[in-house]
């Protein structure tokens, strides 16, 4: 069975281009099963948060010919090696001591794991706030045309063209 995982990747600290590209390095490394495609860049301010540092972000598309069908667990594991990607590239947390956003040299989201709906204490696929970023639908429509978002039947364009994304 093959599978399609789609990422978005950003950075709004430091050399902002070469964070991402060893996040994409890092990532071909870790799944070298995997076709890697990498999106245009999207340039944006932050969101969520103030800062002067606006974030370059990427999708990242890994395409698996051969893979067992995903189960929660298998998606933890996905979830935790993207996280620990994340951690060997830079040691700066993503959040405040008060919980709010802070600016980061990368950030690697879980955006859509083919057209699979899941919802843990951990992770919520698709993404619950990719509609509202243009940053994750530019790239996800690029890289992703033909995916359909599996609740509300919408491709990525399609979410783009309704305007509601910031």
């Amino acid at each position: 069975m093959s599978s399609a995982v789609y990422l978005n990747i950003g950075s709004n600290s430091g050399d902002r281009r070469a964070f991402i590209a060893r996040a994409v390095a890092a990532l071909s490394e870790a799944f070298p099963q995997a076709i890697v495609t990498v999106s245009g860049e999207v340039e944006s301010p932050p969101w969520g948060f103030e800062s002067p540092n606006p974030f370059l972000n990427v999708g990242v598309r890994l395409d698996f010919a051969d893979c067992s069908p995903w189960t929660i667990d298998s998606l933890h594991g996905l979830l935790d090696i993207t996280q620990g990607i994340e951690r060997s590239l830079s040691d700066v947390p993503h959040r405040t001591p008060d919980g709010s956003y802070r600016d980061r040299e990368v950030d690697i989201d879980l955006i859509a794991v083919d057209e699979l709906t899941i919802s843990s204490d951990r992770l919520v696929i698709p993404h619950p706030h990719m509609a509202l970023r243009e940053f994750v639908l530019r790239p996800m429509a690029e890289l992703g045309p033909g995916w359909k978002h599996p609740l509300t039947g919408l491709s990525a364009a399609q979410m783009l063209s309704t305007g509601v994304c910031r």
